[in-house]
């Protein structure tokens, strides 16, 4: 377990690095409408709220970034990352959870984005 903890921490560290190109890589579409010169923000103390409110436990996996899209309005992403690569089947529920609490606290859109590693849908 503990090695799972410290390779979802190493991709996430990884992610916040280099976050053009991995948004570039997994979700091409969206990152074409990002406008990366005005930056971007990760959200990690506003998550960790969300989380506690939703009584969900911690997930290490999931970040929320602010960003601004090409036409200047600010998006904030939800980024679920499935390291472990198996089915949760409360899943659906954590992301609308967290997409109504985020409305809920901040009134802001999310847009929630997956990405398995297994590249499977469930």
């Amino acid at each position: 377990m503990l090695n799972l903890i410290l390779v979802t921490v190493n991709f996430l560290k990884s992610i916040e690095a280099y976050f053009p190109d991995f948004l570039e890589f997994f979700f091409p579409s969206i990152a074409r409408d990002i406008d990366f010169e005005k930056g971007y923000e990760f959200l990690d103390k506003e998550l960790q709220k969300i989380v506690k409110d939703a009584e969900l436990g911690k997930r290490l996996a999931d970040v929320l970034i602010k960003v601004h899209s090409m036409d200047g309005t600010e998006k904030w992403l939800l980024i679920h990352i499935e390291v472990q690569g198996y089915y949760e089947k409360e899943f659906s529920k954590r992301m609308f959870v967290y997409n109504y609490r985020i409305f809920d606290r901040y009134d802001k859109d999310v847009v929630s984005l997956r990405k398995n590693r297994n590249g499977k849908r469930d």
